[in-house]
């Protein structure tokens, strides 16, 4: 059973296991706390077919700071690398 985080947390199993892999606290958290969570895997498109206006769309959902200024590609590596 997964160790209760408290309410900053929504899903604990899912923080866990990400903490496991390697990745640090805050993403882990953001993770375990973006609503649907469970439901992406496997379903996301592939950036490079996106759209512009939909690469905005998501960087703005994961709050990369300056992408309105940034071109296709560096919104790609941005939403990658975050």
């Amino acid at each position: 059973m997964a160790k209760d985080h408290g309410k900053q947390i929504k899903d604990d199993a899912q923080y866990e296991a990400l903490r496991k892999k390697g990745m640090s606290k805050e993403k882990s958290a953001r993770i375990a706390n973006s609503p649907d969570a469970s439901k992406k895997g496997g379903e996301a498109t592939d950036l490079d077919s996106r759209t512009k206006s939909d690469l905005l769309a998501e960087a703005k959902k994961i709050g990369i700071a300056g992408r309105h200024s940034m071109k296709k590609d560096e919104l790609i590596k941005a939403i990658r690398n975050h």
